[in-house]
């Protein structure tokens, strides 16, 4: 059973950062196939972040390119993503996400953590 566990989030100004990280275990995730989305209130969920299935590149959301970094700790099965800048239309629920072994699609996400909350204030 593959678990993603998010922390991090919280109540920031604009124009504040706040790093979100996230804890992964089980055995049949990619452990570099992680990425990161959200959700702001009344909307669909949407991809910020994540790494390839090899992660032999990065990709972002036209949105956060440049204000948002996402890195990782393979030793730790971790994932971050560095928020800097942020505005008040990032707030939102972010999510972590892993791709599973099998998959072959790139940025296909078959696991998901349970959310944190990031708020950003005007």
């Amino acid at each position: 059973q593959v678990q993603l566990v998010e922390s991090g989030g919280g109540l920031v100004q604009a124009g504040g950062s706040l790093r979100l990280s996230c804890a992964a275990s089980g055995r049949t995730f990619n452990r570099t196939g992680m990425g990161w989305f959200r959700q702001p209130p009344g909307k669909e969920r949407e991809f910020v972040a994540g790494f390839s299935r090899s992660a032999g590149s990065t990709r972002y959301a036209d949105s956060v390119k440049g204000r948002f970094t996402i890195s990782r700790d393979n030793a730790k099965a971790t994932v971050y993503l560095q928020m800097n800048s942020l505005k008040p239309e990032d707030t939102a629920v972010y999510y972590c996400a892993a791709m599973s072994l099998v998959n072959p699609k790139d940025f296909n996400y078959d696991y998901w953590g349970q959310g944190t909350q990031v708020t950003v204030s005007s």
